[in-house]
């Protein structure tokens, strides 16, 4: 028996523990959708949360008039609508904005 009939023999014999190779890079997509998805929506969610804040310093600071104009009384110096700091913390505008859903009581 040759080397090469003898080498054939021991290839074979190990041929089923090789890897298939079409197989080898095969990757799953579903998980990168997920995590993908996942961090979407903690950006959004984030990204509403901030919104909320803006919105309701500048809802805060028309109810305690905190911005009106000197020069034309009864209106709103948008200038300081901007810049406006109307309670101490952003968690308290995000608080208040979280828990009152509807108009307050007048």
């Amino acid at each position: 028996m040759s080397d090469k009939e003898k080498e054939g023999k021991v290839l074979k014999m190990f041929d089923g523990s090789l890897p298939v190779e079409e197989d080898l890079f095969d990757t799953s997509h579903v998980n990168h959708y997920a995590w993908s998805l996942a961090v979407f929506m903690v950006g959004l969610a984030i990204w509403l949360a901030i919104a909320l804040v803006n919105a309701e310093n500048q809802r805060h600071a028309l109810m305690t008039k905190k911005c009106a104009d000197p020069v034309f009384k009864g209106d709103v110096d948008m200038r300081c609508m901007q810049v406006v700091r109307s309670r101490d913390h952003w968690w308290e505008h995000l608080w208040y904005g979280m828990t009152h859903l509807g108009p307050a009581d007048q």
